[in-house]
């Protein structure tokens, strides 16, 4: 066998291992969840948001809020009204999110604590030398500060 189809077979071995690993299918799915969550903040801004704020501030459009630097047609123009939405949408996409991991994380206490309920305390591994009062191992039959024979508890 070639060096170089070693190589290239050893490179797509890697590369299936790669692509075949959970985390990157996980951030396949979240790409896709996202691009498809994106849409629907999109329009949220686009068809509820900026309408009800064109509204409050006279129906002027976000869209018609440009600045033309310079004179005739092809005159450039900074697009201040689609930032502001595009701001607008970022804030609101944030606080969409904040709002889901906020109670990812609420939930996951809420499991955690149930856990601990039913599980409870757990075993103490230490206990107290009855004659130094120095902290030693649960199961030790004589203590390693004093020396002193430890009953066996009943």
């Amino acid at each position: 066998m070639a060096d170089g189809d070693k190589k290239k077979k050893g490179f797509m071995a890697e590369f299936r291992e790669f692509i075949s690993r959970g985390n990157v299918m996980d951030l396949a799915v979240g790409m896709i969840i996202g691009s498809a969550f994106t849409a629907i903040v999109n329009s949220l801004v686009n068809d509820v948001v900026m309408p009800l704020i064109s509204l409050l501030i006279g129906g002027i459009s976000f869209q018609q809020w440009n600045i033309t630097m310079g004179s005739g047609k092809d005159a450039p123009v900074l697009g201040l009204g689609n930032f502001i939405a595009a701001v607008i949408d970022f804030l609101l996409i944030a606080l969409v999110i904040f709002i889901i991991v906020k109670a990812i994380n609420d939930l996951h206490e809420v499991a955690e604590e149930k856990k601990g309920v039913k599980e409870g305390p757990a075993a103490p591994t230490t206990k107290i030398c009855p004659y130094c009062r120095s902290e030693i191992p649960v199961d030790a039959t004589r203590c390693p500060h004093c020396t002193s024979q430890l009953e066996k508890d009943a």
